[in-house]
């Protein structure tokens, strides 16, 4: 199944990030630039990175200046992380370019790719809760809370993941189709943002 292979990059992927534990190591992207596989790494990598520097940036005592700096990565990221889904959606339309949709089809909540980019974040939210889970200096209270947690994020992996694989079968029986929008970020826009061109 697509999630199984999507599961198994996203945990690849943070689990290289974590060999070194910076968000300033560069990306080592394994796979092939034209393989899906290459844009599911790359985008849990950028989700990884931005969820340590969303860590970071809570630091009750960091420079106000470096919290800045910061943001305005964060907001790149955030930008990044859009471009991404929207080239794995891309993918999932040349791959369904040929299914005529039925009469009856209907158009899901969210494309694929949106799907997808949730599984990366329960991914990163299971990684870290089982390290909460085992931690060594927790009390016993703290770990065996967090794995009640991991217990549902785990669950709630796999239902994400049956859900992503039903749409992605309707879509190819033409139960359901596929509309993407281009999501139309104002905020980084200097021609949309009042801020920016207020002072144009």
């Amino acid at each position: 199944m697509f999630t199984e292979l999507c599961n198994k990059i996203f945990d690849q992927s943070i689990a290289d990030y974590h060999l070194h534990n910076s968000v300033n190591q560069p990306i080592l992207n394994p796979y092939e630039k034209a393989a899906i596989e290459h844009l599911l790494y790359l985008k849990n990598w950028i989700d990884t990175v931005q969820w340590h520097l969303e860590d970071i940036i809570r630091d009750p005592l960091i420079d106000p200046v470096k919290a800045l700096e910061i943001k305005r990565w964060i907001d790149r990221s955030n930008q990044e992380r859009t471009d991404v889904v929207e080239y794995i959606d891309s993918y999932f339309l040349e791959q369904f370019k040929t299914v005529s949709p039925l009469a009856e089809a209907s158009i899901n909540t969210e494309s694929p790719a949106w799907a997808i980019d949730r599984l990366s974040i329960l991914a990163l939210k299971i990684y870290h809760m089982r390290e909460e889970a085992t931690r060594a200096d927790a009390s016993a209270e703290h770990r065996e809370a967090c794995q009640r947690k991991l217990d549902i994020l785990l669950d709630q992996r796999n239902d994400l993941g049956t859900a992503i694989t039903l749409l992605l079968s309707d879509i190819g029986a033409g139960k359901k189709y596929m509309k993407v929008y281009k999501q139309m970020k104002m905020y980084n826009d200097p021609s949309l943002n009042p801020v920016l061109y207020a002072k144009s």
